[in-house]
């Protein structure tokens, strides 16, 4: 039996330039954690910049802070132009789960759709040049098992009739997805060195649940939720492992994720894609969708 992948098995990244989103708290924080712990120089790119500096703090002198807010499009703009120098690696990480009702960004979109799918789109785009001056980049991005809920109506954005708070998050976490595989397919048949890869955490107990941005929302789930799930699932340590693998072993262009109990929890490995997933025709209609939305397109 082939011994179950761990961090400690990710070697030296000493060189290695990190920007991890959302890595203030949970999945994110531990994944800049470990990869500073392995040599690795990480950005944390948070819209919180006092538990931002707090995570820093811990990580030590290898960890800096940088604002961002993924539901703003001149925030994402800002940051990438504050970012100098090469980018091996961007770890597309942060989200919003489940907001009860229907919210928009300052740029006119739903807030799921724009803060986990466009902002992370227009990131990489902003990013791109950063990237590609690196001598083998990688670009990961988290989605979710509730991508599988998604279907071809992702290319409307979350529209407010009809919302539904964890269809609407699976349709962005669908979203997610498609992108990763489709910025591979656009980077291999450019002949660029850029590769892409996705990943999910399972289901592990971390702030997402209790955000006020999602179901936090819901002040009996922000309280009763997180202690209950504790009882069974992993925390944000055991949630990045996939991601970790994802961003630093994993075959490119792949998706990765616990193997147990349809994905919720256990070994990393690869995972199981939806039926919309994998199809490339709607992921370049959404990759069109994309760029009209936001203004950008890659260069690859």
């Amino acid at each position: 039996m082939t011994q179950a992948w761990k961090p400690a098995q990710l070697g030296d990244l000493s060189g290695r330039r990190a920007i991890v989103t959302g890595a203030n708290s949970g999945i994110g924080a531990a994944v800049a954690h470990e990869l500073a712990a392995r040599g690795a120089r990480v950005v944390l790119a948070v819209r919180s910049l006092e538990s931002g500096r707090a995570v820093a703090a811990s990580i030590g002198e290898r960890a800096v802070v940088a604002h961002l807010d993924l539901a703003s499009q001149d925030s994402i703009r800002a940051f990438a132009e504050s970012i100098e120098g090469p980018i091996d690696l961007l770890v597309n990480n942060a989200g919003v789960m489940a907001p009860p009702r229907h919210r928009t960004t300052v740029d006119g979109h739903e807030l799921q759709f724009a803060t986990n799918h466009l902002g992370h789109f227009a990131l990489t785009a902003r990013l791109l040049p950063a990237l590609l001056a690196a001598p083998s980049p990688r670009v990961t991005t988290v989605s979710s098992i509730r991508h599988r809920v998604g279907d071809q109506r992702v290319l409307e954005g979350n529209p407010a009739q009809g919302y539904t708070p964890t269809v609407s998050y699976g349709q962005s976490k669908l979203a997610n997805l498609l992108f990763a595989l489709e910025l591979h397919r656009r980077a291999t048949a450019a002949g660029s060195a850029l590769t892409s890869t996705a990943a999910h955490p399972g289901v592990a107990v971390t702030n997402l649940v209790s955000s006020p941005d999602g179901m936090g929302a819901n002040r009996f789930l922000a309280r009763v939720a997180p202690p209950l799930m504790r009882l069974v699932l992993p925390g944000a340590a055991g949630g990045a492992e996939s991601i970790l693998y994802a961003a630093t072993t994993a075959e490119p262009g792949s998706y990765s994720g616990p193997q147990w109990l349809g994905g919720i929890r256990g070994p990393v490995g690869p995972a199981a894609f939806g039926r919309w997933a994998s199809d490339p025709d709607l992921a370049a209609r959404l990759w069109a969708v994309s760029e009209d939305l936001t203004g950008l397109t890659f260069d690859l």
